[in-house]
């Protein structure tokens, strides 16, 4: 499958990006795990990427397609991706529509994941995150707790409330969401490749999105 997976923060792109690889194999790409490869590499992207992190700035449009040019390339995106969370603008879709036509690859699907903003609140501001920078695991303190004592059951290092995961500030993300990437729906919807599904389950939502990759319904 070669898809791009929408909604706010919140609505379960992640999860539902895993089980949708997990089930044929097409590798999940989004742009934060692109940018730390990049930079971790040290590859000359990394380095002008990095370089506009540092002083605070955005990674400008142009860079990030650049990197998602090669990214696509690579051998394990032939069989199929999952843009998480890209584009994010209705700049970067245009310029992602000249890449895969450059690239000659053809989308099969835009997925957007409706979820009702007091659920999304209620997901985030329950969430929490392993402080080891090497495990991050998530846990939710109703779904998936830690530890009773507020440990990680992978590695034991404390979980903690990220500061982009308080109500204020999810708020705030979501706000901004609607300002930035709702136009995308639109978008999208009127290029006739959006389907929207209810992501209340994310086990149940990838179903649907397989039955409608497989009957080929745009």
């Amino acid at each position: 499958m070669k898809i791009i997976l929408l909604g706010a923060p919140g609505a379960g792109k992640g999860t539902v990006a895993k089980l949708l690889s997990d089930d044929d194999g097409s590798v999940q790409v989004s742009t934060g795990d692109i940018l730390r490869a990049e930079v971790k590499a040290r590859s000359p992207l990394g380095k002008e990427a990095k370089s506009y992190m540092d002083r605070g700035d955005l990674v400008p449009d142009a860079l990030i397609m650049k990197m998602m040019e090669e990214r696509l390339q690579k051998p394990d995106c032939r069989k199929g991706f999952i843009l998480d969370g890209f584009p994010r603008t209705i700049t970067q879709a245009e310029e992602l529509q000249k890449l895969l036509k450059k690239l000659k690859i053809r989308l099969d699907l835009v997925v957007n994941l409706d979820v009702p903003r007091d659920v999304i609140l209620d997901r985030l501001s329950t969430r929490r995150t392993c402080a080891n920078p090497g495990c991050q695991e998530i846990y939710n303190i109703k779904s998936k707790p830690p530890t009773a004592e507020g440990k990680c059951a992978k590695c034991g290092s404390p979980v903690v409330q990220r500061e982009d995961e308080t109500e204020e500030a999810i708020l705030f993300r979501l706000d901004t969401y609607n300002q930035k990437t709702v136009p995308l729906i639109g978008y999208y919807d009127k290029e006739g490749r959006l389907r929207n599904f209810s992501s209340i389950s994310s086990q149940q939502t990838v179903e649907e999105i397989k039955k409608a990759l497989k009957s080929g319904q745009r």
